[in-house]
This record gives C-alpha cells, structure tokens and sequence, in this order.
C-alpha cells in the first residue's frame, strides 16, 4: 500500500489533534467500523437548463395593404387549419377583380373574332398570335387579382393556438405588418445543451435510452416522458457545447412556446465502486479515504470521484473492491496508526442509507 505524504506542517497539526484523540479512543473499548467499495450497477440524473419551443410556431403577416374589417378570433383560441383569422376590407381588392374578369371576356371575344378573320384569310396568323397572347395576359391578371382577394381572409396554415392580436378592428396595415403568431403545442421541443464530455458519454454509454424527463418551474415534472431525438451538427466554439433537442407529447396543451424548464437525462453506469460519502475526507481540494493495511494499520489514499450523488460517490479511481476502508471515526485517527476494526458488508451500509434494496 502506498502511503500518503503530507505537507510538514500538516503533519505536525495531524500529530498535535491526533495526541488528544488517540488518547480518547485507546481507552474506549469500542472497535473502529470499516467496509469496502461496492461493486454495482447504478445510475444517476443529471440537469440541463432548457428551453422549450412549439412544434410549430410561425408568425403570421398580412399579405396586403387595407383596413381590418373584421377579427374571428380570439387571443389563445385554438383554431384548425385553414379557418379564417381576421379579413380585411375586400372591396378594393374586388373591384380589381371584376375588371380583371371583364378583361378576359374582352380578349376573348377579340381572339374568336380574329380567329374567324384568319380563317378566312383575312388577317394574318400573326395578328390571331398577338390576340391569344393578349387573352392570356387577362387571364393572368384576373389570377392575379384573385389571390389578392384571397389575400383579404388570413386563415390559419395549420391548426394550432393564436398569440396575442397585435391589431384592432379599423386598424390601418401594410402589406407584411405582422398580425399574430400561431403555434402548434400539442408537442413540444426542449432545447437543451451538453458539453463534449458529457455528449460522448451519451453516446457511447452501454445500456442506456434516450428517455428524458422535463421539470417545469414550479419544480413539477411533466407528466408526459420525452425522448431525446436529435442532436446539432456541430459544437458551439464560444461556449465548447452541443445542442440536444428532446420532444415531449403536450395533449393538455399545457406548454407554451417559450417557456423554460430542465431537461432531466438518466445515465446509466455499469461495474462502478460506490463508497458512502462520510468515510471520505477533504485535504486541499482532494478527497481521501483511510485504507486498512494487512497489519490493521491505516494509510490515507487519494480517490478521484466520477460523481457524487446522494450520500455517495461513485469513484473513477484510487481504490479497488477488495480494498477495505474507515468507515467511521474518521477524525478520531492518523496516518500509520493501528487500529481494531469491526466489518460491515458494503451492501448493508449503503442499505442503511437507503439507497439500495435487501
């Protein structure tokens, strides 16, 4: 066993608190409780701050100049696609039709009667080429003309819920005025972003699913589970993350486009040491267990963790399974002090936290 070198002047604190203490527990008969890693398969959740945006959301925008005649809906009423948001005055728009209309009635009797002309050769197919081409100009415009009536009724592209209505009935608009914003919630995205350690050990984790749960603000879960289901192509070189996208059924429509929330994801761990946390101790930024040598001696041993949960950590390093460690009385001992110790199975410790089940 290797044994752990400290600073002198920590050395000389260790020895001036452990005279008093060793004192204490050489007249006690008590013996000093130690246990060993447990060898298991766990898992852990883990937090990401997300935002959540519609399935659909889209701004809708006025595609003509007028006045607003009439509104049809209201704000936050869920509406189906193609039903009508709000017109505006169609007269105009009308009028424009009904002379595009009568236009083509005029090029078309013009084109029948230049064509009767050809046929007898009395003008030329030229002439007869100028009409048609004249009659499918008319017909375009009055195509034209009713799209723009068209244009009059903003309906719905999908079905969906109205935003707020950004104007009031008699309000003046420009072609392109923004009218409202329309989405669709009956699922959701949560965006959310991992750091390239992190989106490695999504990928390559053994036994894992890419089920994801979302916690709203008011720290209540929704009640619906997500799955992740896509990933950016790229890393963001600000910030050295990746965005994750997770999609979540909302049939109760109780999400909105903008809302915020955490993205909990489960990763699972497969052969991991687990130590329950108070047989740890922390010297300089580093965290050390005691390790109980063959002759019953104690050495302190530095263990890195791979994470903490709770009242455990789950370790990367440091010690194996058969190593045995202090579990309690940690401040009452020194390096290379010798020891009478009690075992108890890792298992039962962790049961006592009530981590795992008998």
């Amino acid at each position: 066993m290797n044994k752990f070198l400290v600073p002198f002047s920590l050395y000389i604190l260790w020895s001036f608190s452990a005279c008093q203490s060793n004192q204490e527990h050489k007249s006690e008969a008590g013996k000093f409780t130690i246990t060993s890693p447990l060898l298991m398969d766990t898992s852990f959740i883990k937090e990401y701050v997300a935002e959540i945006q519609s399935l659909q959301n889209i701004e809708i925008h006025a595609k003509v100049k007028g006045y607003i005649e009439s509104i049809h809906v209201d704000e936050g009423q869920t509406v189906k696609a193609g039903q009508v948001i709000c017109t505006i005055r169609p007269k105009e728009y009308e009028a424009e039709l009904l002379k595009a209309k009568s236009d083509v009635r005029t090029a078309e009797l013009e084109m029948q009667n230049i064509k009767k002309l050809t046929e007898k050769n009395i003008v030329s197919q030229t002439e007869l080429d100028g009409a048609i081409a004249k009659l499918d100009q008319a017909k375009a415009a009055q195509g034209l003309a009713e799209l723009y009536v068209s244009y009059t009724k903003v309906k719905a592209p999908f079905s969906g819920t109205i935003d707020r209505l950004k104007f009031k009935v008699g309000s003046l608009i420009d072609e392109g005025t923004l009218l409202t914003t329309l989405s669709n919630n009956k699922e959701v995205y949560a965006y959310f972003n991992l750091s390239e350690i992190e989106y490695l050990d999504f990928k390559t984790k053994e036994g894992g699913n890419s089920g994801a749960t979302l916690m709203l603000a008011n720290n209540h879960a929704h009640k619906y589970q997500g799955v992740v289901e896509a990933i950016a192509g790229e890393f963001d070189k600000n910030t050295g993350s990746i965005a994750f996208r997770a999609k979540f059924p909302n049939p109760d429509f109780l999400l909105k486009h903008g809302e915020t929330g955490k993205v909990l994801l489960t990763s699972d761990l497969k052969n991991v040491l687990v130590i329950p946390q108070k047989a740890t101790f922390e010297i300089q930024d580093k965290i050390y267990v005691y390790v109980i040598n063959e002759n019953n001696s104690l050495s302190a041993r530095s263990i890195s963790i791979k994470q903490r949960l709770s009242n455990i950590y789950i370790l990367e390093g440091g010690i194996n399974a058969n190593d045995k460690i202090l579990l309690e009385g940690i401040q009452n001992v020194k390096e290379d002090e010798k020891i009478e110790t009690k075992f108890i199975p890792a298992k039962e410790v962790l049961a006592n936290l009530q981590l795992i089940k008998n």
